[in-house]
């Protein structure tokens, strides 16, 4: 089945925007894109512009319950102790309010314009909701511990675990039923809570796979991996997980995971609010991305991260939202406004480009999403623009409202 789609605006990512745009497609897959007369009677969206669909690159939909329980804090570990208070408590009215607010989550992800994440989750819940949703991209598995008797016996549990769910999707998915691709892999979650042994095991499993971390992303982290000491020391020996094993490795947090064999090619390294220059480099050189979360670094006490040496590093960057426990919405387009009003000098275009071709890349799956161009999945995210908009890649970074958003399926 063919059909072609014409809007004011269309937005290919890898090209200008083009004013008066017509996309053809047939069969699922982008097959024309033009400006002016299109090849068809065409469906006229109107004054919109027609994007990519959004990539999300970091979430924690396992964290929705948590909306509005985690107060923001002045430092990382305080926010994390609170976290970890309510975390424990679980959601009042028992596992069914978490599934509730998890769907809620993703349907508001989805109307928003996203159509791929990248899901941190710890219990390999949120899988077949992203699959029921209709959304695609990959789920972190992620670990913890900073006393492990035997890593190579959690890892190899945790994949278990991770082929188990695989194959509980593809069971689910009828014989005619095209879905959007959604893989899962195994991590660590952070330098200040997992073992080095934990982080190398992980490392070395992988083969190939995905792998994600939260790097760089508090000064209290940066003070203990140099001198195991500050307050998230005081925090480990409060919850009663700190061992006397764990001795500071003396460095920054990219030669740490180098050290260890973590930093692979495609690392999603998270947050990055503390990364050096030196940092940037060596990341950019390991063919690392740097995914961005900002509205969650500044609730959480972290503070802003360096957006501008972000880009002028030539690092790849994505963008997330991180969970509802740190960040007020999970519309991309809010986290977009955040990024312009940090950093005015970087180009509306690159931060566009990280909200659908980076981060498409970084999941993977640039084969099949993040721009829009012959031979991509017709899948796109369609913003009303108001009549004096000159310039679409600006406005679209500017604070778009949910009620402006719909996707175009």
């Amino acid at each position: 089945m063919s059909r072609v789609l014409r809007a004011r605006w269309v937005l290919p990512i890898d090209r200008p925007p083009l004013e008066n745009g017509w996309v053809e497609a047939a069969d699922g897959r982008i097959t024309g894109v033009g400006r002016g007369r299109p090849p068809a009677e065409p469906t006229d969206l109107g004054d919109v512009a027609l994007l990519p669909g959004l990539v999300n690159a970091h979430t924690h939909v396992e964290l929705s319950w948590m909306a509005g329980l985690v107060p923001p804090a002045a430092a990382m570990p305080d926010w994390i102790q609170e976290l970890l208070h309510q975390r424990w408590a679980g959601p009042a009215g028992g596992p069914e309010v978490g599934t509730r607010a998890a769907r809620a989550a993703i349907e508001v992800m989805r109307a928003t314009g996203t159509v791929l994440v990248g899901d941190i989750s710890n219990q390999l819940t949120t899988p077949a909701l992203l699959r029921e949703a209709g959304l695609g991209g990959v789920v972190f598995h992620e670990l913890l511990g900073l006393v492990v008797p035997d890593p190579a016996k959690l890892v190899r549990e945790a994949w278990r675990r991770v082929r188990e769910a695989e194959a509980s999707l593809a069971t689910a998915r009828r014989p005619d039923e095209e879905t959007l691709p959604l893989d899962l892999t195994v991590v660590a979650h952070a330098p200040y809570s997992v073992a080095p042994a934990l982080f190398a095991e992980i490392a070395r499993r992988a083969n190939g796979a995905l792998l994600s971390v939260h790097l760089a992303e508090s000064p209290e982290e940066i003070e203990f991996l140099r001198t195991g000491e500050g307050s998230f020391r005081r925090l480990i020996e409060t919850l009663g997980l700190w061992t006397s094993a764990w001795r500071p490795p003396a460095c920054d947090p990219v030669r740490y995971l180098g050290d260890l064999g973590y930093l692979q090619p495609g690392l999603l390294v998270v947050h990055g609010v503390y990364l050096t220059d030196d940092n940037l480099e060596r990341l950019r050189r390991a063919g690392a991305v740097v995914v961005t979360c900002p509205r969650s670094n500044e609730w959480v006490g972290a503070g802003p991260p360096r957006l501008s040496r972000f880009y002028a590093s030539g690092v790849r960057v994505a963008v997330g939202t991180d969970s509802l426990a740190s960040c007020p919405s999970l519309n991309l387009f809010d986290e977009l406004a955040e990024m312009r009003r940090i950093a005015p000098d970087v180009a509306a275009a690159s931060m566009l480009e990280s909200a659908t071709r980076i981060g498409a890349d970084a999941l993977g799956l640039a084969a099949d999403f993040g721009t829009i161009a012959p031979g991509k999945r017709d899948l796109f995210t369609a913003v009303s623009v108001p009549s004096g908009v000159a310039d679409v890649e600006e406005y679209l970074v500017s604070g778009v409202p949910a009620d402006r958003i719909r996707p175009s399926a």
